[in-house]
This record gives structure tokens, sequence and C-alpha cells, in this order.
């Protein structure tokens, strides 16, 4: 484990600036050409045999070990955000809108440095596929990988997936066996009533009350119809109405989010919340029309799994620093898509509280998607040792 560590502690200097060359030139979902290019470049030039073009711009190596043997999945993201940088540092975002806020940057860097050792040394049996998945960050890229045939390609026993997590201290790990990130629906309502004066709301039928109501009623389904020891979150995050002042608009559209930890929570609160749409509205002698989109399903660790890459990062970092029973986030992961198809286990990996930033960065905390975040490069080789460790202890199981 030293050896491991120690190799990959002497890379740090040329993986930093892999890591900062690709957060300079962050890109969109399905646009991430010059980043696959330069993973796949990396690939080829340790001497991996690499596969390109599933879910578009996605990147397949495969290690084959000495012999034959079983076969595992390591994933890493590799887009970025819409939106824009606050820091100033040399390696920030030369692309104006588009920031690499979520730290798929650092991701990709220790998958790659992770692939590097496995290929130099090949002293396992059975084979590693490092995936470079595109497209995380609301485009389902795991999904289109999946649909273009990952698993059909390249056959895996079960897949691991890895995140940075602001707030949990560099050198830490956190994991937890079960759900672990939450589902991700969208939902849109559009209500038509009758427009008329501000002055005058007896002549017109007033949908942004109707909007009012129903924000206020859908608070009810999680305190009164979801079961209080389940999770769940509804946010209405837009409204749009009106043009004027004094004006009584004909219509308004709601917009926002649900997040849950389990599928039947899932289900209850998308039944509820139509069947209080449209009597509501009508109450209040409005028309509405309700869609819900599911977008990601929950990220659900399988245990076998979990319990496996709870006692690696025991042995990598000491028990102290891992925590097996995390607490789940509301935030979504398209991992969830590889979950669903393969066993497996998705952890966080601590990337400080910020004090790692070099000057010239944001006055914003460094969280996740805002503006002044920056990967923790000092993360990379334990991160990379881990996956490492990992494939070394399922390939030999």
């Amino acid at each position: 484990m030293k050896e491991i560590l120690d190799t990959l502690g002497g890379w740090l200097p040329d993986l930093t600036d892999i890591r900062r060359a690709i957060h300079a030139w962050p890109e969109l979902a399905f646009q991430e050409v010059r980043t696959a290019d330069t993973v796949a470049r990396l690939l080829e030039s340790w001497g991996i045999e690499v596969h390109r073009g599933l879910g578009e711009t996605g990147v397949v190596g495969r290690i084959a070990g000495r012999g034959p043997g079983r076969s595992i999945g390591l994933r890493a993201d590799m887009d970025a955000l819409p939106m824009p940088e606050a820091n100033t540092f040399p390696h920030a975002s030369r692309n104006p809108g588009t920031m690499h806020a979520c730290g798929h940057d650092g991701h990709t860097t220790m998958l790659l440095a992770a692939a590097r050792y496995l290929a130099g040394q090949r002293d396992f049996d059975g084979t590693v596929h490092v995936i470079f998945q595109p497209a995380e960050e609301g485009g389902g890229g795991a999904r289109r990988m999946i649909e273009d045939g990952l698993f059909d390609q390249f056959p895996m026993d079960a897949v691991f997936g890895m995140h940075n997590w602001p707030g949990l201290p560099a050198g830490s790990f956190g994991l937890t066996d079960g759900p672990i990130m939450a589902s991700s629906s969208t939902f849109e309502i559009t209500l038509r009533g009758r427009g008329a004066h501000g002055a005058m709301p007896h002549l017109g039928v007033d949908p942004v009350v109707a909007a009012a109501q129903l924000t206020l009623a859908f608070q009810t389904i999680l305190t009164r119809d979801l079961d209080p020891l389940e999770s769940g979150v509804i946010s209405v995050t837009q409204i749009h109405a009106g043009s004027a002042d004094n004006v009584i608009p004909d219509q308004a559209v709601m917009r926002g989010t649900v997040r849950t930890l389990t599928h039947g929570a899932l289900d209850l609160i998308e039944t509820r919340m139509r069947e209080l749409t449209g009597p509501l509205a009508q109450a209040l002698r409005c028309e509405a029309d309700f869609r819900f989109q599911r977008e990601y399903p929950a990220t659900v660790n399988h245990p076998e799994q979990a319990a496996l890459c709870a006692q690696v990062l025991a042995d990598l970092v000491g028990a102290d620093q891992v925590d097996p029973q995390v607490r789940p986030s509301m935030g979504a992961e398209d991992f969830a898509f590889m979950l669903q198809a393969r066993p497996g286990c998705y952890v966080w990996i601590g990337n400080g509280m910020g004090d790692h930033r070099t000057p010239g960065h944001g006055l914003g905390p460094c969280t996740l998607h805002n503006g002044s975040y920056d990967f923790n490069d000092a993360i990379i080789p334990l991160g990379a040792a881990y996956w490492v460790l990992l494939a070394h202890r399922f390939l030999a199981g």
C-alpha cells in the first residue's frame, strides 16, 4: 500500500497539471470533445486499449491483467456546469459561462492516475474497465452509455463510482449501504385563468393565487402523506406570471424539483401532487396542466459491495477516517443508472474545507455548484490509490 501511495504521490505534479488543464477548458454535457481527446491520448500512451463513442463522447479503457478472471468497472464523470466561474487563478475557466464547479476534472484525473498505475503493473487476474462518462449534470450520460451497449461490450461483474465531498475532511471517506443520493424529478404546472385589471379582480380568474395555494398545499404531502421516517423534498423553484403591476395575468407556470431516497416515496409524491393540482385549480376556477418527469433514480449502494469498499477504505486510511453509514444527500447522481444495471457502490472522498484553494479564488464557499469552488489536488493520489486497491481486492475475491 505504501508503494502505491508513494508512486502516485510522486506523480502529483503531473496529475495536478492534467487536472488544472481540464479545469481551464470545461465542456458541457455531450460536448466533452477536448476532455475525451485528452483522456484517450493519455490512456493510449500508457498502453491501454481505448474505445470511444459510447454516450457520444464517452471513453472506456480496458486493462487486461495477467490472466482470466473477474471484471470490474471504475467510473468518473467528465462534464462541467453551465455557470460562470468566480475564481481568477491561472487555471480558471477559459470558456465563459462554463465551469468545473462539481469536481469532475478531479474525478477524471484520479481515475487516469489509477489507470496509469494498473496498466503499468498488471499484477492482477481479470480485467479493469475505466469508464469516463459524459453528461452527468442533467444529461443522463450514464444511461446513454448503457443504452449504447456499455455492459454488453464490456462485461462487468460490478461497477463503482466516487465523488469529492466538500466539508468532509481531506483524507477521509464516506459511504453507506442503501441509498446515498436521492432521485431527481422535475415538474411543470400550467395554470390558466382569466386576465383582468389588478384593481378589479372580481372580473377575472387569478392563476397567481392558485399557484400560491398549490405551493403551500404541496408541503402537506411531506408532512401529512409521507411516512415521517421517509425522506422527501418538494421545491417549487419557479413561478412565472404576469408582465405589469396592475394586470392579473391569464396564466401562471410553476416549475420545480422533487427528491426522494426510495421509489415508493416518489410514487406517493407524484400521485398526491397530481391529485391536489386538478381539484385545487378547479376550486379556484382555473384549468391546470400537470407534467412530471422522472430524471435520475436514487443512487442505491449494494450491501455486499458497500462492505467491500468500507474495508478497502479502512485499510487505506484507517477505520477512524471512514464513515460507513454516512448521512445520504438529497442531491442526485446519474451513476444510479449503472447501479440499477450492475451491483456496486458509490463513495464520497473528502475535499476539505476550502483552505486548499490557491490565491485568486472567489470569495464564495468551496462548495459544489458554487462559482468559488475548486477541486483539492492534494487528494488525487489518495483517490487513485483507492481505485487501485479496490480493483485488486475485488478481482482477487
